[in-house]
């Protein structure tokens, strides 16, 4: 299996560093990451200026290692259009902190596994505890559930959020962060600022949300087509 690897985090994440060299006992590693971090940016890609790029000396050795400065999704999209990598799957992450419910929309770490699947292929997104990588220890177990079950089988993109000692894995869907939000001034510039309420989350049982808050490892299949196909067969017809 032919691996990129990307993050949002930026290119001296050590988050990114850990997910590479998990990622060699799967097969072949190549790594794009962005110059600076990305972490907000979504699936931005920039159109309209030059990008720079620079191979690096080996992040890991052994493993090519590449530059951009740009976003998690032009990182995919270089490897892709401009080196030409035959890659299977994007490994993208390890996040500094959790992807989980709305923020699956603002992620610039689900946006380099979602743009994998635009360009025809796999895509995994890996999300920690903000400051702790302790959760690149169960990368393993999260391998061997995917592979066990053929997750990637039924769906090409899904969304991996890893918390401290978790006492298993659950299959979820999307929830809703339920974030108390606050636009905050200082210095005459304004910070967006908010703390997760997870608990407000807890009827949804089967939520992303719901499984952090309860301390499970959550995996959850995600589309890249935002379509609302209920609506649609209701008013196709109108």
């Amino acid at each position: 299996m032919n691996i990129l690897v990307t993050n949002d985090d930026g290119i001296n994440s050590l988050g990114l560093k850990l997910l590479a060299e998990k990622a060699l006992k799967y097969g072949k590693v190549t790594v794009v990451a962005p110059k600076v971090e990305q972490s907000g940016k979504s699936h931005a890609i920039n159109v309209r200026v030059g990008l720079f790029f620079e191979k690096l000396d080996d992040l890991i050795p052994g493993v090519d290692t590449y530059l951009i400065d740009s976003t998690p999704a032009d990182c995919v999209r270089f490897a892709k259009y401009y080196l030409d990598e035959k890659y299977d799957i994007v490994f993208s992450g390890i996040n500094n902190g959790y992807n989980l419910g709305e923020d699956i929309m603002y992620s610039g770490t689900v946006a380099g596994a979602s743009e994998a699947v635009f360009t025809g292929h796999k895509g995994l997104a890996f999300s920690t505890k903000r400051n702790d990588l302790s959760g690149v220890e169960k990368l393993d177990e999260i391998m061997e559930f995917i592979f066990k079950n053929k997750l990637l089988d039924f769906c090409n993109l899904y969304n991996i959020n890893i918390p401290e000692n978790p006492k298993g894995i659950k299959i979820t869907h999307q929830g809703n962060m339920h974030y108390d939000t606050i636009f905050e001034l200082e210095n005459e510039l304004l910070y967006q600022r908010g703390t997760p309420q997870l608990y407000k989350d807890e009827k949804l049982i089967n939520s992303d949300v719901t499984a952090i808050y309860n301390n499970y490892i959550s995996i959850s299949p995600l589309t890249v087509d935002r379509t609302d196909h209920k609506a649609l067969e209701k008013i196709i017809n109108l």
